[in-house]
């Protein structure tokens, strides 16, 4: 099956689940290749076989290449004891999961691999070079481009918003969800990519040092019952994916980011993941603020 077959199915199987990003009304039809909401606004599939919600074409500093140099190290294994704990943390009944910020998705594809077919998995993000790359894998997945703020999905659509290391709007978040469900969302704690951050910058630049506190307040804040589940491994670093390490990561490109030495780079061998991934089930009242 093409991907703009797959898609088209999965989407006319699951059209509840989306709204039109104009009107926010409902989906009612699959016209060919068009997506047709209650008021006749369209939107078409395009050729790699995702939709792309957003009104403009969006504007992000992540491309193709980082993008590619984020699929070799994640699929070396880089973020598979996180999936793994999250996957742990999942109802074992069916489930649809909304990936926020899914880049080129393969965590969300490590996630399904471990899981069962019954899953609705939904990934989205600002980035057509991610999207793009995520439509490749051939996974039983729906990718799209999409806005954070104005989600095209419907009210209590989801059973899971997963979010990794992406920006998050509380009250999107909190609509989309269904009643009892998990927002699962994970930050950097204060070694993450420890060696990275020490090899890149002096210790007087303000990236020597991370503290994720302000995230944290906020989070519990808005589910002061949340759970922190905390995360922390070493994981290898192959010679050949030292300089992919370093495209991966925005870490790159502050304003004093010095170029390691061919023996630095040699010497990098191990990077430290340290998160904490924080768990909360849906809140119905006072979300207002996002970070």
């Amino acid at each position: 099956m093409k991907k703009i077959e797959r898609a088209e199915k999965l989407v006319q199987s699951h059209l509840k689940t989306f709204r039109c990003p104009i009107c926010h009304q409902g989906y009612i039809s699959l016209i060919g290749n068009t997506l047709v909401c209650e008021k006749g606004h369209t939107i078409d599939f395009n050729r790699h076989g995702y939709l792309h919600f957003l009104n403009t074409q969006g504007t992000t500093e992540y491309d193709r290449a980082m993008f590619l140099s984020r699929r070799r190290l994640l699929e070396a294994g880089l973020f598979k004891p996180i999936i793994k704990k999250v996957n742990s943390l999942l109802p074992t009944t069916s489930q649809t999961i909304l990936d926020v910020g899914t880049g080129e998705g393969t965590p969300l594809a490590q996630l399904a691999a471990l899981r069962h077919d019954q899953d609705f998995y939904v990934g989205f993000d600002i980035s057509k070079a991610g999207i793009t790359l995520a439509t490749q894998l051939g996974i039983n997945a729906f990718f799209c481009v999409a806005d954070l703020r104005q989600l095209p999905f419907a009210d209590q659509s989801f059973d899971t918003v997963l979010e990794l290391f992406s920006p998050s709007d509380y009250r999107e978040f909190n609509r989309v969800l269904k009643a009892g469900g998990l927002l699962m969302k994970v930050i950097p704690n204060a070694d993450y990519l420890l060696e990275l951050r020490h090899l890149l910058y002096g210790d007087r630049d303000q990236h020597y040092h991370y503290d994720n506190s302000k995230v944290l307040k906020l989070f519990k804040q808005h589910y002061p019952d949340a759970e922190q589940v905390p995360i922390r491994y070493q994981f290898n670093l192959p010679h050949e994916l030292v300089t992919d390490m370093i495209k991966m990561t925005p870490m790159s490109w502050g304003k004093n980011v010095r170029q390691p030495t061919k023996d630095e780079l040699a010497n990098l061998t191990s990077i430290t993941v340290d998160v904490s991934l924080l768990v909360a089930k849906k809140v119905i009242k006072g979300i207002a603020n996002s970070i």
